[in-house]
């Protein structure tokens, strides 16, 4: 037990489809699942989302949060998936107070329920829907350099045992994923890829630098066509900025037939997981 979180960002798929067996999502469940079994189980989970954008950080504060569908044309069936994790209002409280103590506007939310990017991936990594979850939204604008604030914000957190999510996607173009896979897109897809797996992983990169580099990520080889547009990625910079770190391990996988990757902080700040 540990007052030192754990942190994940993990690419979370196409909307319920990793929850109704479709192929292209086979390897993401299968990391998932096996990340869910080699890391500690949290006591309370605190989530971002790439599918919530407010103009201010919003957290999540009923105690039984409903689920947003928020996704169309899939099976019935995806209408009716249930994940009735408890949220945790005394978290939520003590997330807001921080952010009002460091002078970074934030309010809380106590009708909203948690979209496809919480309960999709958390119905994988836990299925019994035991362990208590707080949603924070985006902030409207996207600047990368706000969303590593509000990581660095999150340092000041006090919970045992507590894990941070980023759910978003490491690649996220949709007109992409419903066109066949060609020798340049699969090039400009793996180069940037590379670029994050190794700003993200390489010990020798100075905090500054990666920082930097996370900031100005549309300098990376090919960062408009993997993000057209950057909600999916920006978990990410808040899970790096509350570690300020390199990762302790990540996980190169295909989801949708395109190369995507995982990143995991232990919290003992040593690799617990097999690349």
């Amino acid at each position: 037990m540990t007052n030192k979180p754990q942190v994940l960002f993990l690419s979370h798929g196409g909307g319920p489809s990793p929850l109704l067996g479709d192929a292209g999502h086979k390897e993401m469940v299968a990391c998932l699942k096996k990340i869910a079994d080699h890391i500690p189980k949290p006591s309370a989970i605190l989530i971002i989302s790439a599918h919530w954008e407010e103009n201010v950080a919003t957290i999540t504060s009923a105690a039984r949060p409903a689920l947003l569908y928020d996704y169309s044309g899939f099976p019935e069936e995806s209408y009716t998936i249930q994940y009735a994790c408890p949220g945790d209002p005394g978290l939520a409280n003590q997330l807001h107070e921080i952010f009002e103590k460091k002078g970074v506007a934030s309010r809380l939310d106590g009708q909203r329920g948690f979209d496809h990017g919480v309960f999709v991936p958390l119905k994988i990594m836990y299925p019994d829907a035991d362990i208590p979850c707080v949603q924070v939204s985006l902030v409207s604008g996207l600047d990368p350099a706000e969303h590593l604030r509000i990581g660095e914000i999150l340092q000041d957190l006090a919970h045992e045992n507590l894990l941070v999510i980023g759910s978003g996607f490491s690649f996220h173009n949709m007109n992409a994923f419903f066109t066949p896979v060609t020798s340049e897109s699969e090039a400009m897809n793996v180069s940037f890829e590379s670029w994050l797996v190794e700003t993200c992983s390489n010990p020798d990169i100075e905090e500054a630098e990666r920082a930097q580099r996370l900031t100005q990520w549309h300098q990376a080889p090919f960062a408009d066509f993997c993000h057209p547009r950057e909600e999916h990625l920006l978990p990410l910079h808040v899970c790096y900025a509350l570690t300020r770190t390199h990762c302790s391990d990540f996980f190169e996988l295909r989801i949708l037939d395109r190369k995507s990757s995982m990143y995991y902080w232990s919290a003992e700040q040593s690799s617990i997981l097999a690349n």
